[in-house]
């Protein structure tokens, strides 16, 4: 059974799944107006191991995420580059892509970008105001009335009155009738010729639509919901974002949502911690973030997972070079063994006795593995156990069987490899192996002097060896512990 911290209620429960056997998860996706960050890393990446995890123990997933091509951000940001906000939106979706992609984020079964659901959200707000939770202002647009929903605030702890804060993306408008109430429509903000034959349109670097309520555009929050219902209906089972979301949008979301089924949106809410720097979030409006490209020209997508993985996915992670430096050493730790274990099996001489306890011991380990990630997705206690087990046969294991050897590889790559973490297969160059054997050959006739001037040559082109009973076996250091971020 695996349970989970739903942010609703406060508490843990259990892995929710629908009557056809299947859990449908929803996870707010970018608004494409740049490239992005490492915050937008954390919050993917550790649901696509949260997503990788679940196939693995052979839960049926159907992982939905949207794209927010259609935004006040995109308009901005397109109008100072001098571009059409569609085409400054079809370039940064394709970064985002690209970015996913190379970082391993590939759990996703659909990406519903808002622009091409543009019927779907219509429908949902014309139900909005047929049953009167929704009003339109003149010139300006059609906004969800808060005080309509009384429940309004019940996922992030916060009363209608507090909304009147406005400290995240509220929608802004002197007429609302309401600080906190939230555009579903914006009419446009230039005069529109009369069309009755074109759907789409630009006017004055805004994307329009004609539609029954209008021209206009939607609002950021609709969406969502207009996405998932066409997808999964009015109900599923999980709903999944950062933390800074939880209001207004989720808010909004199931306001929205629940003021016209009277059910709930989900059965189980997820919040990724933020990842912050210096204790502050790490946001484009701070202007301190780092995007996911500038991260991987000096490190690995497999440090940028294991940073993620590492820390529980609710815990906030301050970013610094030392957190990444703990990343690399930890990853590159369990790549060594694994290329160790990898050694022994592939000896033929290897002519040692099966570890008796090894089995059990391999069964403990994994038995608590699975223990920790299906309590809350515990990604930190797994890694312990892992780390205790390594370390209880680190120096033990040139004397495994081939058998055992293997067995024990498979296990630990088949584990972390159900998060998705690959471990590199190092790649010895011949003139590596060549220095090798020269090293070796002086440490047999043992003239150290020259055997620990090849030994550092080796250590200075990025290669450690270490002697074994079978021979000297070569691995190669991933990073460099003296480079900073």
């Amino acid at each position: 059974m695996i349970r989970l911290f739903d942010t609703l209620s406060g508490g843990l429960k259990e892995l929710p799944v629908s009557p056809s056997g299947k859990t449908r998860m929803f996870v707010c996706g970018p608004t494409v107006y740049d490239y992005a960050h490492l915050g937008h890393a954390r919050t993917y990446l550790a649901f696509d191991g949260f997503a990788k995890y679940l196939a693995s123990r052979g839960y049926r997933l159907y992982y939905l995420q949207n794209i927010t091509d259609v935004d006040d951000k995109i308009i901005a940001r397109a109008r100072t580059e001098g571009v059409t906000p569609q085409a400054l939106a079809a370039t940064f979706t394709k970064a985002y892509f690209e970015d996913m992609a190379r970082i391993g984020v590939n759990s996703v079964r659909r990406y519903a970008p808002a622009s091409s659901y543009i019927s779907e959200i219509i429908r949902q707000i014309k139900a909005l105001i047929a049953h009167g939770h929704a009003y339109t202002i003149p010139g300006d647009g059609i906004y969800f009335d808060i005080t309509t929903f009384p429940a309004y605030g019940k996922l992030s702890r916060r009363t209608a009155e507090q909304a009147e804060d406005g400290i995240s993306r509220i929608d802004e408008s002197v007429k609302k009738r309401n600080r906190g109430d939230f555009a579903l429509w914006k009419f446009p903000t230039a005069p529109v010729a009369r069309s009755y034959f074109r759907f789409k349109k630009t006017v004055g670097g805004e994307p329009l639509w004609n539609t029954r309520l209008g021209w206009g555009r939607p609002g950021w929050h609709i969406e969502d919901t207009a996405i998932t219902e066409r997808f999964f209906g009015v109900h599923y089972e999980i709903h999944g974002g950062a933390q800074d979301l939880k209001f207004p949008h989720h808010e909004a979301e199931i306001a929205q949502q629940e003021s016209l089924s009277g059910r709930p949106l989900v059965d189980l809410w997820m919040h990724t911690g933020f990842l912050t720097i210096r204790g502050e979030k790490m946001s484009k409006s701070k202007g301190n973030f780092t995007t996911i490209r500038d991260f991987l020209r000096e490190h690995s997508p497999l440090a940028l997972r294991w940073l993620t993985l590492s820390h529980h996915y609710r815990s906030p992670v301050d970013y610094a070079p030392a957190v990444v430096e703990q990343a690399e050493t930890e990853s590159e730790r369990i790549a060594s063994f694994i290329n160790r274990l990898a050694f022994v099996a592939n000896k033929k001489e290897n002519q040692s006795a099966a570890n008796q306890n090894l089995r059990a011991e391999a069964e403990a380990f994994e038995k608590r593995w699975h223990a920790a990630l299906s309590e809350d997705f515990n990604t930190p206690a797994a890694f312990a156990a892992a780390f205790d087990f390594i370390g209880s046969y680190q120096d033990k294991v040139f004397g495994l069987s081939r058998e055992d050897a293997q067995r024990v590889r498979q296990l630990i790559m088949g584990l972390f490899g159900a998060l998705g973490i690959q471990f590199p297969v190092p790649e010895i160059p011949h003139s590596i192996e060549q220095k090798t054997a020269e090293r070796e050959l002086y440490r047999r006739n043992k003239q150290f002097v020259q055997s620990d001037r090849l030994r550092n040559e080796l250590e200075q082109l990025g290669y450690k060896v270490s002697d074994t009973p079978y021979g000297p076996l070569v691995e190669k250091l991933w990073h460099d512990p003296k480079r900073t971020t």
